[in-house]
């Protein structure tokens, strides 16, 4: 069978930071979907490093993931001393100084120039659409491009700019919300709302995203109209992914009811699995992204070696408790044979 991506199947692993190793890519790869590798938060050596270990362990086609730059985040000493203040408590439990603020981040252009120096088949991104000129470099290199839209104006964006594959990513959906326009109300549609309304509006390949765990959300979606489906917390639990024990407990405890939308670890709304963190912060002052990232980064790293979920980002899709602990492989064959996509 021939998909939108030239893959046995129309099953696309999400890129998930963390979780998303070679290993699971790969893995994914071979059992007949669209491998994604999660690079916004990777510096450009450490992407070119990930791509070449892909390949060493598959020569399907992968796509490579980043998140497109906003505008600087200003916060004034007001409201970022403030947000330092909330955090204190909990750096202090975890044996943690004041410390300095590292705002710091990849450059985008310099991770694109990997993607494009790798000839990647596949580019997807996130928070946006890249610059025109980064757009004409893939399509000279010969790349698909692929960006998220959480309602139909934002895809409609994406389709004017010529982007070629639009991933409607629904409310139910693990992690950041990948929204750029509308605000925060206008990102919070619902995957069997949000792709029949894309695809009626636009004329490119859509990829339905949000919530969908097995072979029924599976057929659902294509039968709403999308190419190709996108599942990332259904792997979160595999063998291959990146995911820390404290998180895979985290994750094997929860059920329908137990994830929200935070901004307290980035600034950014992101859906995940409530925790005591994101509890106590919900009505506490925040940075903007990326500041309030930067603010969380070591606290997370400490709670992490500490083994401490509670103040980990557990970034999971509404659909968390039907995550099964079984290899990639056979996640895959089946959510196919579940949709009726194999024998």
């Amino acid at each position: 069978m021939s998909t939108l991506f030239g893959t046995p199947l129309p099953l696309v692993l999400a890129p998930m930071a963390g979780p998303g190793t070679p290993a699971l890519v790969s893995a994914v790869c071979g059992a007949g979907g669209l491998g994604s590798l999660a690079g916004g938060y990777s510096a450009p050596d450490a992407i070119r490093a990930e791509i070449r270990e892909v390949r060493a362990r598959t020569d399907r086609p992968f796509a490579v993931n980043l998140f497109v730059p906003s505008e600087a985040a200003i916060a004034g000493d007001a409201r970022l001393r403030d947000a330092r203040d909330a955090l204190a408590p909990y750096r202090e439990a975890l044996g943690l100084d004041a410390g300095a603020l590292d705002v710091s981040s990849p450059s985008f252009d310099a991770q694109l120039a990997v993607v494009l120096e790798a000839r990647v088949p596949f580019f997807s991104f996130t928070f946006g659409i890249p610059r025109p000129d980064a757009l004409d470099a893939c399509r000279r290199a010969g790349i698909t491009t692929m960006g998220t839209a959480t309602n139909v104006a934002e895809a409609r964006a994406l389709e004017a700019a010529g982007v070629d594959v639009i991933c409607a990513q629904g409310s139910e959906a693990g992690g950041h919300r990948g929204g750029f326009l509308g605000g925060d109300a206008g990102s919070l549609v619902g995957t069997m709302a949000l792709v029949p309304a894309i695809v009626d509006a636009v004329k490119r390949p859509v990829i339905a995203a949000g919530g969908i765990m097995d072979g029924r959300g599976v057929a659902a979606a294509l039968a709403l109209g999308a190419s190709a489906v996108q599942l990332g917390t259904a792997f979160l639990r595999c063998p291959e992914a990146g995911t820390s024990a404290p998180y895979r407990e985290a994750l094997a405890r929860a059920d329908e009811t137990s994830t929200t939308i935070t901004r307290a670890f980035t600034g950014k709304p992101a859906r995940g699995i409530a925790s005591r963190f994101t509890r106590e912060m919900e009505r506490a002052p925040v940075a903007p992204y990326p500041l309030q990232h930067a603010l969380t980064r070591e606290l997370r790293a400490a709670a992490a070696r500490a083994g401490d979920a509670e103040l980990l980002s557990l970034w999971a899709g509404q659909g968390v408790a039907r995550a099964r602990a079984l290899p990639a492989a056979e996640i895959v064959a089946s959510i196919a044979r579940e949709a009726g996509l194999t024998r």
